[in-house]
């Protein structure tokens, strides 16, 4: 299959469709799909190895598949079709899962608003699908290194990690696709403390990799479940757990809970109210049951958020240490 007749002669989709072992498909969505931000939530950060957007509004992803590396790139056609290319092992893995990752086993229609900021979100963006990629160990790591730091160290640490210890993406060299479990186990501690990770986090990452077989059966499993045998190991709680089974597994009802933010958002967009906690989160949330988190996303995307009265948290350093 061609690439979109829309890139550009020296673009890098299309030296990356001429790459040898490119495979392609293409999917119709019977219903509105915003593919930037159904996929958009998988990207971690500015410069992200793992995730690139291009102009032409086309999306990369380098994943390491249960069959092996491999890069996928989406387009938006003007017919309203996706059109999908595959490079690697995993080419076909990810090709297979293209559907689900824009929303094909989400059920939006179960959803009713019920607060006017969550009604004029859901209105506003009808493409919003939650996506779901079908890989846990690819959605814990970064979010154990976004525990107890900023956003900025968090994305830093994931983009050192990918680039020093990652390996090429298959048809996008640009790109980087993660360590395999055994390569997270191995990582000496040096090279942990040079990312900007400390012991806390990296311990916990090394011990998900130990037993990532059976943390990717979690993706079977319903959201109780998961979430459970997630928090089997020591350094994953409930938060950790709720970030990556809202990716792995689309889960429309993992609300996070112990985040620094989402409470005061929460509270305000629903309320007006500041200083709400995780428990008068959750009873605000309670009419969204088995749809919690779908509701956050469209708080989020409201714009309702309380104006900043204290200045951001520094970003830390550990590797000065």
């Amino acid at each position: 299959m061609s690439p979109s007749p829309s890139a550009a002669p020296d673009s890098p989709e299309r030296g990356a469709a001429r790459t040898a072992g490119a495979r392609g498909r293409r999917w119709t969505p019977p219903w509105p799909l915003d593919l930037a931000r159904t996929v958009g939530v998988l990207r971690r950060g500015p410069g992200d190895p793992a995730f690139r957007t291009e102009p032409d509004g086309s999306v990369w992803r380098a994943s390491r598949t249960p069959l092996g590396p491999g890069t996928l790139r989406l387009a938006r056609l003007r017919t309203g079709e996706v059109e999908a290319h595959a490079w690697g092992p995993g080419a076909a893995w990810l090709l297979d899962g293209v559907p689900a990752l824009c929303g094909a086993e989400d059920e939006p229609e179960r959803f009713t608003p019920r607060h006017r900021p969550v009604y004029e979100a859901h209105r506003r963006h009808p493409g919003l699908r939650l996506a779901r990629t079908g890989l846990v160990l690819e959605s814990l790591i970064p979010s154990v290194l976004e525990q107890k730091v900023t956003s900025d160290e968090a994305y830093r640490a994931w983009r050192i990690l990918l680039r020093r210890h990652g390996e090429p993406a298959p048809g996008a060299g640009h790109m980087r696709v993660m360590p395999d479990p055994r390569g997270w186990v191995m990582l000496p501690s040096w090279e942990w403390h040079a990312a900007g990770v400390d012991g806390k986090r990296s311990a916990a990452i090394v011990r998900a990799a130990r037993v990532a077989r059976r943390l990717e059966e979690a993706t079977a499993m319903d959201l109780a479940a998961a979430s459970a045998r997630l928090q089997l190991i020591p350094g994953i709680g409930p938060w950790t757990a709720a970030e990556v089974l809202q990716r792995s597994n689309g889960a429309a009802d993992a609300v996070t809970v112990g985040d620094l933010h989402l409470p005061g958002i929460v509270g305000y967009a629903l309320t007006g109210a500041r200083g709400t906690d995780d428990a008068r989160m959750l009873e605000l949330l309670a009419p969204y049951a088995g749809q919690r988190h779908r509701a956050c996303r469209l708080i989020l995307l409201s714009g309702r958020v309380p104006p900043r009265r204290a200045p951001r948290f520094p970003v830390g350093d550990i590797r000065r240490l």
